[in-house]
């Protein structure tokens, strides 16, 4: 049964499944769409044409699915979608997409957004990301499966997070920050691989290790030019796939605008 606190403000357009919790003064506004198992909790705010999954938790003070904070947004039609069993600490909030960039916000599933974390218009957020408290994602970020971003580190509009980055927390990124590395620093630096986190993940231990004398001959020693790195790890990769990952981020990074993949060079 759905469970709505007498204070709380539903629109009449919302749907919400039928196991929906929702708080003391908590608004759900909009023609939003909430799955089971979900709590949007006191004084929270989910609006606009927002579809939350399954066992997603909105705690006090979260702000889902407000108009994106963009000047060029005239109105228009704008989604948010929000996967599965996601927890939205307090004073999160997430912004739909804009017109221009095709109108999405997207986030996954099973991620957590800690205190404070800001996703702005036209985000991917991909799974089993963890942004810890006051992260924030500038329009257009994308922040791929497992990646883990600590306190108060912020991206450039256009960034790519890659899969299993870990990044250090007060970290200024500007660039992409490739997938299984260590970046720390203001600006952003690769430090080393994330072991741990490939591990974590399952890797088998004689991937992690090519992974990392990879990431290092190309990010960290320097002793050639990355292009050069790059093509010689390619000769050597042995077909590797997590190898062939991590090049073709690199070169994708190389392709863009002043190191970010999604942002084509203008002019």
């Amino acid at each position: 049964m759905t469970t709505i606190h007498p204070t709380a403000v539903v629109d009449a357009r919302a749907e919400l499944a039928d196991d929906v919790v929702v708080g003391a003064y908590a608004v759900i506004e909009g023609t939003v769409r909430i799955g089971a198992g979900s709590e949007v909790m006191a004084n929270a705010c989910v609006m606009g044409d927002t579809t939350l999954g399954e066992g997603n938790r909105i705690f006090p003070g979260a702000v889902i699915g407000a108009v994106p904070q963009d000047l060029k947004y005239e109105g228009e039609p704008v989604r948010l979608e929000v996967g599965d069993h996601n927890i939205f600490r307090e004073h999160v909030t997430v912004h739909p997409g804009t017109g221009k960039a095709g109108g999405l916000t997207r986030i996954g599933n099973r991620n957590l957004l800690m205190v404070g974390c800001h996703v702005a218009h036209d985000c991917v957020v991909g799974d089993g990301v963890i942004l810890s408290n006051h992260v924030l994602l500038a329009g257009h970020v994308y922040v791929q499966d497992g990646a883990i971003m600590n306190g108060a580190s912020a991206c450039h509009h256009f960034t790519t997070i890659g899969r299993l980055a870990y990044v250090g927390g007060l970290t200024r990124i500007t660039v992409d920050v490739p997938p299984f590395s260590i970046v720390e620093g203001h600006p952003a630096r690769v430090r080393a691989a994330n072991v741990i986190g490939m591990r974590r993940s399952g890797m088998d231990e004689d991937d992690v290790q090519a992974v990392k004398r990879t990431l290092h001959r190309i990010l960290i020693s320097q002793r050639v030019s990355s292009s050069e790195a790059i093509e010689e790890a390619e000769r050597n990769s042995d077909g590797n796939r997590y190898i062939g990952e991590l090049l073709e981020a690199l070169r994708a990074s190389q392709a863009g605008r002043q190191g970010r993949a999604l942002e084509r060079p203008r002019g």
